[in-house]
């Protein structure tokens, strides 16, 4: 007989996120503990945060955040980084040693700037040189990985239970004023702790709850503009193809929103909006090969706010609640409940429906 337990609920990887919209910051220890109600949504192959407004005394550099293997490849890949950037600070992220996260690598961030001398050599802006930056690492360093590449924000992540994970990075004593969290339940891919959840390119990150069967065509489709698909996870694909539509196409969020969970053609035909069904007929005619399938949920953060996206047909879970000038989303409502007791106006969003929330402009 197969007890209560034994069996995978296919609902599972867990997400969580929390912003103030004042952009007030506040510890990591909520969003932290918001992720132990959902623990039987992983497996402990791989937990994650991300956290915007961490860094203000570097606000105006890139802050790396890499494992390596081993202190050789530390020192060719900071040799690597010397030639291009300017290294304000480096050093270890500090960690608690505990006993549920074994194994790890070398965990080092530096705070750089690019040199202007390649800016001009390459005349790219310095966005795009971060970006091909990290690309180049992740793919050509062996035993390097860059999982955080923005400006006052860092992604924190490890093969464990996300609960420890928070722990183990010391999350309590860092202050952001928007976190997002993942734990992870891998069913294609392999738990390693380059492949934990979030994923990210300069200030985008990624949390995702759900499998991608149109990966394929999307990485191909996204690979052909210089991105490169090496972490062994279906995820890493969406961090890159919301890059590629908002900060190289210029869509806005909920363009971009309607690419990857573009609407049913016979939705699109109801439209009695001329302007609205026509951009909506341009975007599933100009980028068909980034519509992702497949159930997902997703929270994306940025620079200065979030936005929640579930598939069309909202295969995954995700609410919605809020209190104050905060904005709670998580896979369950006890989540929200653990960092919130009196969250209120709980609302389980529509499929394709993007939730965005921003703060206040100048607040961060």
């Amino acid at each position: 007989m197969i007890k209560e337990g034994q069996i995978r609920i296919p609902s599972g990887c867990a997400i969580a996120a929390v912003i103030s919209k004042e952009g007030k910051r506040f510890s990591g220890e909520m969003i932290t503990e918001a992720m132990k109600p959902m623990h039987d949504r992983s497996n402990g192959l791989g937990g994650g945060f991300a956290a915007y407004g961490i860094y203000p005394e570097y606000r105006d550099y890139y802050a790396l955040h890499i494992f390596f293997d081993c202190r050789d490849t530390r020192k060719a890949c900071e040799a690597f980084i010397k030639e291009r950037f300017e290294i304000v600070k480096g050093e270890i992220i500090p960690t608690r040693k505990i006993p549920s996260i074994t194994d790890e690598p070398l965990i080092w961030r530096y705070f750089v700037a690019p040199l202007k001398s390649e800016l001009a050599n390459l005349q790219l802006d310095e966005k795009e040189f971060v970006a091909r930056t990290v690309v180049k690492i992740n793919s050509d360093m062996k035993g390097a990985y860059v999982f955080s590449s923005g400006k006052n924000m860092g992604t924190f992540k490890a093969v464990g239970y996300p609960e420890d994970v928070g722990v183990f990075y010391k999350l309590d004593e860092y202050e952001g004023y928007s976190w997002t969290a993942h734990g992870r339940y891998p069913t294609n891919t392999p738990g390693w702790w380059g492949g934990a959840h979030p994923f990210t390119l300069l200030d985008w990150s990624i949390v995702h709850n759900g499998e991608i069967s149109s990966y394929d065509a999307n990485r191909r489709y996204i690979e052909m503009f210089g991105y490169k698909c090496t972490l062994q996870t279906d995820t890493e694909v969406i961090t890159y193809i919301m890059d590629y539509l908002i900060r190289v196409q210029g869509l806005t969020l909920c363009e971009a929103a309607s690419v990857i969970a573009a609407p049913f053609w016979d939705t699109i035909e109801r439209k009695t909006d001329i302007a609205d069904k026509n951009k909506h007929i341009y975007l599933r005619g100009m980028f068909p090969s980034l519509l992702i399938t497949g159930p997902f949920s997703i929270v994306l953060g940025f620079n200065g706010g979030l936005m929640a996206l579930n598939d069309r047909l909202k295969l995954r879970s995700m609410v919605v609640g809020e209190k104050d000038d905060r904005v709670f989303i998580a896979s369950e409502e006890a989540a929200i409940r653990t960092m919130e007791p009196d969250a209120e106006n709980i609302w389980i969003p529509a499929g394709g429906e993007p939730v965005i929330v921003k703060v206040k402009e100048g607040a961060y």
